[in-house]
């Protein structure tokens, strides 16, 4: 059953009925204008005004991957792309600036579907307050369809240094900004004909919105370590450890809020592997050597491995089973 609100990936009017800039003609008036964009999207280039060091930063999403037709609409699509690129700079301590966007689509690709999924990136990141820079359309083969976006951001103030998995040092707090299982329970409603059960989370798991703000923030707060929450909170917490040559000890106590969330809807145990292993969250996971900042949530600790111990995570003293998306491992389904 279709649970997706916007035009249909087929039908309609296909890009096979146009040429290239009768699509750029209808997608870049979508597009807001911004003060730092010298040369906007229409030339071989685009020309942006930087101030300081240049993240960049890229991802892809691919259809029957990353998303089905059936549950999300050309203009989630683009909301998720760009949300998980800027979330990546703000990771790093730093503020987007730009994106870039490649469309690579089989040609009986809907018109309509190609102006909302541009109308989902523009909306995001005007909200951003991001500038879309320009990008490139290709053809696919037969039911192909994959969105890439390479975004651009700046670190803040001069000679601000970025914020790295392998900072983390024994004696800090583990803390994320945002929200855990939320994106993942969404996804097991959706394969489950069970959206009505907790909309919200069906709303995260198309629509992410990554605390963006979060990332500067808690750069300036003194953040020793810190990435986003992509392919869950086991698998990323365990890129920290080893990058910082830590073991992260989760506290199974300060996780039960985020349970308690979507236990409801999902089941306690389904709940449980949501919030452990559950991607596409986009939420900021840091490490701090002193207080956490005001709306972040302790939920561990750092400290030295054993003598013998590998860096990694553990919940209640164990290396959890949950092992979080890997595109390759899982590449014959969704994420889970």
């Amino acid at each position: 059953m279709s649970t997706r609100t916007g035009p249909s990936l087929t039908g309609g009017t296909p890009l096979r009925g146009l040429d290239e800039e009768e699509v750029l003609g209808r997608i870049l008036p979508l597009f807001a204008p911004s003060a730092d964009l010298i040369v906007p999207p229409g030339d071989d280039a685009a020309v942006l005004a930087t101030e300081s060091r240049t993240i960049v930063t890229t991802d892809t999403v691919v259809l029957g991957r990353d998303w089905l037709d059936a549950w999300s609409s050309g203009a989630d699509v683009g909301t998720k792309v760009v949300a998980q690129n800027l979330a990546d700079v703000a990771a790093m301590g730093g503020r987007p600036t730009g994106v870039l966007v490649t469309l690579v689509a089989d040609p009986m690709t809907s018109i309509d579907w190609v102006v909302d999924l541009a109308a989902g990136i523009a909306a995001a990141c005007q909200q951003a307050g991001v500038a879309v820079l320009g990008g490139d359309l290709s053809s696919a083969p037969a039911g192909v369809v994959m969105v890439s976006v390479t975004a651009l951001g700046n670190l803040a103030g001069a000679g601000s240094a970025p914020v790295l998995r392998s900072g983390a040092r024994a004696g800090d707090r583990l803390a994320v900004r945002g929200s855990l299982g939320l994106a993942a329970a969404g996804l097991h409603l959706l394969m489950h004909d069970q959206a009505d059960r907790h909309p919200e989370a069906v709303n995260v798991q198309r629509r992410p919105d990554p605390p963006l703000e979060a990332g500067p923030e808690a750069a300036a707060a003194g953040a020793s370590a810190m990435l986003d929450v992509s392919d869950g909170l086991v698998r990323d917490g365990g890129r920290i450890a080893r990058a910082s040559g830590v073991v992260l000890e989760l506290d199974r106590d300060a996780l039960r809020e985020f349970v308690a969330q979507i236990s409801d809807a999902v089941g306690e145990e389904t709940a449980w592997d949501c919030v452990l292993a559950g991607g596409e969250e986009h939420s900021l996971l840091a490490t701090f050597p002193g207080e956490a900042p005001a709306g972040w949530h302790v939920i561990g600790a750092v400290r030295s491995p054993a003598e013998g111990e590998q860096p990694g995570v553990l919940l209640d003293g164990v290396r959890p089973q949950h092992s979080g998306w890997d595109h390759f491992r899982n590449g014959e389904g969704r994420r889970p």
